[in-house]
């Protein structure tokens, strides 16, 4: 009996669903202080594109009272910037010290599919803590889980990659936090949203900055790519070159957290220092991840040499990210 009652608990685990935000509580005694539960820099090689829904019904806000959530979601998402990014493997760390619930793995890293009721989660690991704290790690890499159930590990111990299994529509870590089965925001333990950052109990044992939006990254191309291809880490030539009369010359940029009224400024600098193409593009709607390109036609041979390229988000008159990249026209 008990062995089966883990095995609903383990599928609950890993689905996703059914487990709601305990609001307005007390951060329990002896929470576990978090580390970092990626291998990488974040702002720089990861980004958090997600964050706990604070909101009752059905919108969605953000501990900053932002929009970075969906309804219903209730973990933190650490997102790369492609898929080559996770293709050349990302740890996924323990985020503290616990002994593992369960794993699975085997699930392709495929994205979303209709047919994954209760395995939304896809490939993952579960932790349990001290005084009744799990944390969940959901999306990785098929073949990559590194630990078996009923192993303790310590905080930063790998137990797989950065994937793209499960529901989910690009390669990320989400990590969901729970105490006694209630999902915790690991920014807000307290349930005491302000709004303003200020009041809240975190369990992050190092600060990690709030990123209200941002660039993931950009590059060149002879014309406008593909979402997939620029999602894929694609978009732009390899090696880093055109030929003298490209069909365009176009610079891309892939962003997420847009918000009506966010402004892009691209540009691209020829060799002599001259500037080639400047344009400003105000985006129209909120999404979660989103891209733009600009550039100009070619209708005759361009000047040899080294094109840079920069694409800078703006709200407000505030820079949020900023993209650069060259690219070599060849004699």
């Amino acid at each position: 009996m008990r062995q089966a009652a883990h095995k609903a608990r383990w599928a609950l685990a890993l689905g996703l669903g059914g487990l709601g935000l305990l609001a307005g509580h007390s951060a329990a005694a002896n929470p576990p202080r978090l580390g970092l539960p990626v291998s990488c820099s974040l702002g720089e090689t990861c980004f958090i594109q997600q964050f706990v829904d604070h909101a009752p019904g059905p919108t969605a806000r953000d501990y900053t009272c932002g929009a970075l959530s969906y309804d219903g979601h209730k973990g933190t998402d650490f997102g790369l910037p492609n898929m080559q990014h996770m293709a050349a493997g990302v740890d996924v760390l323990a985020a503290a010290p616990g002994r593992v619930a369960g794993t699975r793995d085997g699930m392709p890293d495929t994205g979303w599919a209709p047919t994954l009721a209760g395995r939304e989660c896809g490939n993952g690991v579960v932790i349990q803590h001290a005084d009744g704290w799990e944390t969940q790690y959901c999306h990785m890499k098929q073949g990559s889980i590194a630990v078996q159930r009923g192993q303790t590990v310590q905080a930063g111990t790998v137990l797989g990659q950065v994937g793209f299994s499960g529901r989910t529509e690009f390669p990320h870590l989400h990590l969901s936090v729970r105490h006694d089965g209630q999902v915790i925001d690991p920014f807000d333990a307290d349930g005491q949203i302000s709004c303003l950052g200020e009041g809240h109990t975190s369990l992050w044992a190092m600060p990690l900055p709030y990123q209200p939006g941002g660039l993931l990254a950009g590059g060149f191309a002879e014309n406008v790519p593909s979402f997939d291809a620029v999602k894929a880490g694609t978009a732009s030539p390899k090696p880093n070159r055109l030929p003298r009369q490209p069909k365009a010359l176009v610079f891309w940029a892939h962003g997420f957290g847009a918000k009506p009224g966010d402004q892009l400024d691209i540009a691209i600098t020829a060799p002599d220092g001259s500037t080639f193409f400047q344009t400003r593009v105000t985006l129209e709607k909120t999404q979660a991840q989103s891209f733009r390109a600009a550039g100009r036609r070619v209708s005759a041979p361009l000047m040899a040499g080294l094109y840079s390229g920069r694409a800078t988000l703006l709200r407000a008159g505030e820079q949020l990210g900023q993209s650069e990249g060259q690219i070599t026209i060849a004699d």
